[in-house]
């Protein structure tokens, strides 16, 4: 016969609830002698009876498991107050880093000119100081891309001059070159007709001149 399950509520009925402690009781006994057993684990129970009458087992001194219990416990509740102020520090930051955010976005919008009517006079005067401010930046920096830009450029004009001087000399060295020797071609060729023109001077008739 299949036995039904046992509602989970408190027994009316003494005597029943007597036994079946009894039972249970032992029944718990006897798990946590086979765990410490089969798994060589420190297990510990105490049970209180309804009357306050104490039953307990250990697999090892009652008091070191205890004093070990103690100590975890002690390390968990460290453990837990110290993550508790962890998210309660995190949560401060976030808090305070939103409205730093807010406010933030709320000055850049006055700075673009938006929301100004609710400004006071003093709020006015430190956006006015802010413009300008971000102004003699824009300036400075305008000025230093300006002489960035005119550094380059005199460093390209001082290459392009000394390619252009590079160049001219060359040109004078080839046409020195090329003067020199149109000059030789000349004298080469005036030699020849030269040597082939008789200039001495004689009296009577010419003589015959092998050749």
């Amino acid at each position: 016969m299949v036995r039904g399950k046992i509602q989970m509520k408190r027994i009316e009925n003494s005597t029943s609830r007597q036994v079946t402690f009894s039972k249970r009781r032992n029944g718990l006994l006897k798990k946590a002698y086979e765990l410490s057993v089969l798994c060589e684990a420190e297990v510990a129970v105490i049970v209180f009876s309804q009357k306050g009458r104490l039953n307990e087992f250990s697999s090892s001194d009652m008091e070191n498991i205890i004093g070990r219990y103690r100590k975890c416990s002690e390390n968990l509740q460290n453990s837990s107050i110290e993550e508790e102020l962890c998210m309660q520090r995190m949560k401060h930051e976030s808090a305070s880093m939103a409205k730093e955010l807010e406010l933030l976005e709320i000055s850049q919008w006055k700075l673009l000119g938006h929301g100004l009517d609710s400004c006071s006079h003093h709020e006015l005067q430190i956006i006015d100081n802010q413009l300008e401010k971000s102004l003699h930046g824009i300036r400075v920096r305008k000025a230093q891309l300006f002489m960035e830009k005119i550094e380059h450029l005199k460093m390209k004009e001082n290459v392009l001059l000394e390619e252009n001087a590079w160049l001219k000399e060359n040109a004078r060295l080839i046409g020195q070159i090329s003067s020199k020797h149109k000059d030789a071609i000349i004298d080469i060729r005036g030699g020849k007709k030269s040597s082939e023109v008789e200039t001495d001077l004689f009296i009577g008739l010419p003589k015959m001149r092998s050749s």
